[in-house]
């Protein structure tokens, strides 16, 4: 099955790719990612995001600088909330709001498992510059989030049943020009935290150019308790880090179906992470040269995966 036939749960039509008559190779580059070694990427210690995201949060940086799907408005959000979650990234509501709207507001986030944060009036203010949000707005994932379930079931069918799992990668550029390569050869697609994870917006959008209205993506709570689904499930997992048994990426065999798993751009894997990892692996550098970004080394990743794919068929 082409990998553009997974079934999304949102019911929104997806986006045209807008290759512009580019070579499969032009993936473009995002911002460089300082820390991020390929040859080394150190898993880091930091615990598991909670399960629930805190409830009194400044609004995100990258919700006032980008050009962001926001929808404004307390019963639009109520109704989208109960019609489609799997389009929402996260509901901002303003701090000391309370009412029946808001309490189901909260519940039905909960029930989906979608991130929700409380922000002051300045806050919805810049997101929503048009007004009308009545202390409630939702940002939006326009092409909708896939069950990671579904993604499983569905992976093997992949040109390449291959899913990056994006371990508290924060700049959306290097979320979207993964999307890109991935889809490009055949990926499955991809998983990203709740919480701690880049946003999938304009900034993400330009540099997947199409493809994240076409891969599909999972969002997931915990990333720790998703590999261990993937493992029992039957699928193979990689890490990309350097440990004492990690592999040459370019020589050994890649097993499929498999999840690569990419860590924060200047901690890498967190370690309870990477120690569910089957095997750590890692990019031969050949000369001394810190210059590769997690968006770089991971399509190298990628390519090392789909080569021995070729190779197999």
């Amino acid at each position: 099955m082409n990998s553009t036939n997974f079934r999304r749960r949102s019911g929104t039509s997806r986006g045209a790719a807008r290759t512009g008559g580019r070579q499969a190779q032009d993936f473009g580059a995002s911002r460089p990612a300082s820390g991020f070694r390929a040859e080394a990427q150190a898993a880091s210690p930091s615990p598991e995001h909670a399960v629930l995201p805190p409830e009194h949060v400044a609004l995100p940086p990258e919700a006032e600088r980008e050009e962001t799907a926001v929808l404004p408005g307390l019963k639009p959000v109520l109704e989208l909330l109960e019609r489609e979650p799997e389009r929402i990234d996260t509901v901002f509501l303003r701090k000391g709001q309370r009412s029946h709207d808001t309490e189901r507001i909260l519940d039905l986030c909960r029930t989906a498992g979608v991130r929700f944060a409380l922000t002051d009036t300045q806050g919805l203010d810049r997101l929503c510059p048009s007004g009308g949000h009545q202390g409630v707005a939702a940002r939006l994932f326009e092409a909708g989030f896939v069950d990671f379930s579904t993604l499983l079931e569905e992976a093997p069918d992949a040109p390449l049943p291959l899913i990056l799992v994006l371990d508290q990668v924060q700049d959306p550029g290097n979320a979207g020009t993964l999307a890109r390569t991935l889809y490009a050869l055949g990926g499955a697609g991809m998983v990203i935290p709740r919480h701690n994870g880049a946003y999938l917006g304009a900034g993400a959008r330009r540099a997947a150019a199409g493809a994240l209205e076409r891969l599909p993506v999972a969002k997931v709570t915990n990333i720790s308790r998703a590999l261990d689904e993937a493992r029992d499930a039957g699928f193979s997992i990689y890490g990309a880090a350097l440990g004492e048994e990690s592999l040459n990426a370019f020589a050994t065999p890649l097993h499929l179906p498999a999840l690569l798993v990419l860590g924060n751009e200047d901690h890498g894997i967190r370690q309870q992470v990477a120690k569910r990892c089957h095997h750590l692996v890692h990019i031969p550098m050949l000369r001394a040269f810190d210059s590769l970004n997690v968006a770089q080394a991971g399509g190298i990743l990628v390519s090392c995966f789909a080569r021995n794919r070729l190779m197999k068929s």
